[in-house]
């Protein structure tokens, strides 16, 4: 899709060329042409909040203000074109919650390109940072509005409009997209967007990026319209002290600071558009492990309120990490074959250097059967680690089905003995198998039972074929972490991120005094994670009543030594912690809904995703469509108030269009025993497409087994709602036809026909 995408873009800037823009046209121009080192697909992608014009017809591309000759242009884009359009203004606001950014861009955008009598469906597209996730899009339009919405499962059901896959999904996992259909040409577009993102941490450092880099050819070429950007950083990190700003991408002033929050400003009249990523970091100075507790009352779905305990690593580099022993369970069955399993090589190489001489490791590769590295553990010795590289680097993807229990049984039986050290696994797996739950069952009761230093689980998913669920619900049994990549170009970063975690615990077996026994506080995460030098440790949960006034923190460090401290406890303020947290809660509610085929789990998902506008597996996002209507003021009482007597409102009845599924879904059992590889499927079939088939399978299933039926699918991909509608009607007839003549046959079978 994403290549797909870069070819529009690159017809469409092609296509732009058309339009006269008098003496600036040339200037124009050549902003249009990459440089010849970067004529890729990445340099055609977003890296700022855009939107485009979708363009299948030539014809229609003109300068809506300053029409010109235009060559008669043969033939239509199929896919359309996609020109970039320019942009008027833009505001850029970041409100940073401890380890949380919340982003929100509004702009406008002109159709400077499709003449004023024509008009074209417009495409946004929204990149967002590290682990980003998309809040909601409101587009205000002179006519129209346009706002996104998610629902119920069960309320969606009974809407009728059903948009294409093409008008609202991820590009990539990082880039969402959606349509905006026929807007006129030279019209301003005001848009407004929001997602959350997380920020990056190393060595008491928090790191924000946040997408901001504009090409040149979206700044507009008239050069005395005035071009205002604004960027406004707001920081409030109530549970850590001395705070120290370190850096920043653009010119930002200080206007606030107050406790643990400031506020940067920055806002100038520019001659063209920020051609860089806005980045921001700051510190948080201390050297030891340090913590508080937050509180938050709230007035929701759940009638309980919220805290939140954040336990920091602090910035002391040379604090004493555990002697470790190793195990990595890795999945070569034939769909990782390529960049996946070479990827995932050259993760566990960087991995197994970083090993101290004391440590000890192991290698368990497996597809439907487990091949070892060796029989028992090694110490990570220079010699035993070249080894392993070795032999990594010369194993083979191998055919046949996914068999996950084995290998990892295996793995803990190497780890059953440990003592003086932690044991931990990590798993790197991009297929799923029948036996998930049985799995997290058995691995829950063996933990339980082998006691303090039980293994860590760290899991790692590679692509939409897995159950990224499942995953992070065996990391939550083993007090570790899961991470994924959906795109094959972050694959080993990603890793790299997940080994360097796991191996740099400082502090395991976390508890937290006052949890215990009581009923009153629920604890979203079953076991507590053990706390990295590379992350700040979140836990979250609900309490009724009146939260304990003391609570104490224990847990063992790196020397075995026993490690104690109190907490201190206090309001949030100006955090709001359900906004900070939904993200994650979602995706833990979500695992322990799969985990526990409970439906209160999945009632509760559902209603904390429509509160928070976080998309889950239980909601669908919709796009509400209102219309503009010109009103009187004496009909709103107002009629003595001088000036216009006219008012535009928003009429009673907006329409609701039903997006395709955006969530990643529990995992892929055909194509995981298919062997298909990440990246390479099919895409999901749209509700249009999965009706005509259902409608017209029994009548036309002789033939479907004769023909292309992802061919038919593909073609009904690209109708509108209202011919998939009457060609499922016609169709639906004609199978009554069939069952009748059939019924006629078996009654009568001496009749003639």
């Amino acid at each position: 899709m994403a290549e797909d995408f870069a070819k529009a873009v690159e017809d469409g800037l092609k296509l732009a060329k058309r339009v006269y823009l008098g003496k600036d046209s040339r200037t124009v121009a050549r902003r249009m042409a990459p440089p010849l080192m970067e004529r890729s697909t990445n340099w055609y992608l977003p890296s700022a909040p855009m939107v485009y014009a979708v363009i299948s017809d030539p014809r229609m591309v003109d300068n809506p203000d300053m029409p010109s000759y235009q060559p008669y242009v043969h033939g239509m884009y199929d896919p359309p074109a996609l020109i970039p359009l320019q942009m008027m203004g833009v505001n850029l606001n970041v409100d940073c919650y401890v380890d949380t950014a919340i982003i929100g861009v509004s702009g406008t955008w002109r159709i400077h390109c499709v003449m004023g009598s024509r008009s074209c469906d417009c495409l946004i597209a929204v990149p967002m940072g590290n682990q980003g996730s998309i809040l909601g899009v409101e587009v205000d339009l002179p006519t129209k509005s346009y706002v996104t919405q998610l629902i119920g499962e069960q309320e969606s059901k009974g809407i009728g409009k059903i948009a294409r896959p093409e008008d609202g999904g991820f590009l990539k996992p990082h880039i969402f997209t959606l349509t905006i259909p026929q807007i006129d040409g030279g019209t301003n577009i005001s848009i407004k967007l929001r997602w959350s993102q997380k920020l990056s941490y190393n060595a008491g450092r928090f790191s924000l990026t946040v997408p901001f880099c504009f090409p040149e050819y979206v700044t507009p070429a008239i050069k005395k319209i005035s071009k205002k950007e604004k960027i406004e950083l707001n920081v409030n990190s109530s549970v850590a002290n001395g705070i120290l700003c370190k850096a920043a991408s653009h010119p930002l002033k200080e206007i606030r600071r107050h406790e643990g929050k400031f506020s940067f400003l920055y806002e100038a009249e520019i001659f063209k558009w920020s051609n860089t990523d806005f980045r921001f970091s700051y510190s948080v100075s201390s050297g030891n492990i340090f913590g508080g507790i937050l509180l938050q009352s709230l007035y929701d779905y759940d009638q309980r309120d919220m805290f939140c305990i954040y336990l920091f690593p602090g910035s002391e580099k040379n604090r004493k990490v555990f002697k470790k022993e190793v195990v990595f369970v890795v999945d070569i069955s034939e769909s990782m074959q390529g960049r996946p399993l070479e990827s995932t090589k050259s993760a566990i190489s960087a991995a197994l250097s970083k090993l101290s001489p004391e440590d000890s490791f192991n290698i368990i590769a497996f597809s439907n059967e487990a091949f070892q590295f060796s029989t028992s553990m090694e110490l990570a010795s220079k010699d035993a680690i070249e080894r392993a590289s070795a032999w990594i680097s010369t194993k083979y993807t191998v055919g046949g089905s996914t068999n996950l229990f084995i290998p990892l049984r295996k793995a803990a039986d190497m780890l059953s003995n440990t003592c003086d050290s932690i044991p931990m696994i990590f798993l790197v797996t991009d297929g799923s198998v029948k036996d998930e739950r049985n799995i997290c069952h058995w691995m829950q009761k063996r933990l339980t039972n082998q006691g303090v230093l039980s293994p860590s689980i760290h899991t790692f998913g590679i692509g939409s074929f897995c159950n990224h669920y499942f995953l992070r619900m065996l990391a939550m049994i083993g007090r570790g972490e899961y991470d994924a990549a959906f795109d094959l170009d972050s694959i080993e970063v990603q890793m790299n991120k997940l080994f360097s975690k796991g191996l740099s615990t400082v502090l395991t077996n976390i508890t937290i005094d006052a949890f215990d026994d009581r009923e009153e506080i629920e604890v979203y995460s079953s076991r507590i994670p053990d706390l990295s030098l590379e992350s700040p440790l979140t836990i979250y949960g609900r309490y009724q009543g009146s939260f304990p006034d003391n609570l104490k923190v224990t847990g063992i460090l790196g020397d075995l030594s026993s490690f104690t401290m109190d907490l201190k406890i206090q309001r949030a303020k100006d955090i709001p912690l359900d906004s900070v947290l939904a993200r994650r809660q979602i995706d833990l509610l979500t695992a322990q809904a799969w985990f526990s085929e409970n439906k209160r789990f999945e009632e509760e998902v559902a209603k904390l995703s429509i509160q928070t506008c976080n998309i889950s597996e239980y909601t669908r996002m919709t796009l509400l469509e209102k219309n503009k209507m010109l009103k009187t003021l004496k009909h709103f009482g107002a009629w003595k108030k001088k000036g216009d007597p006219h008012i535009v409102v928003e009429s009673e009845l907006p329409e609701m269009i039903l997006l395709q599924r955006l969530s990643v879904g529990f995992g892929d059992l055909i194509a995981t025993a298919e062997n298909i590889r990440p990246g390479s499927q099919e895409p999901e079939l749209p509700e249009v497409a999965k009706i005509f088939i259902k409608t017209t399978s029994n009548y036309f299933g002789g033939i479907c087994n004769r023909c292309c039926c992802m061919g038919c699918s593909r073609c009904c991909s690209k109708m509108n709602n209202q011919c998939a509608t009457t060609l499922t009607q016609l169709c639906t007839a004609l199978a009554c036809i069939g069952c009748l003549h059939c019924c006629s046959q078996s009654c009568c079978p001496n009749q003639d026909d």
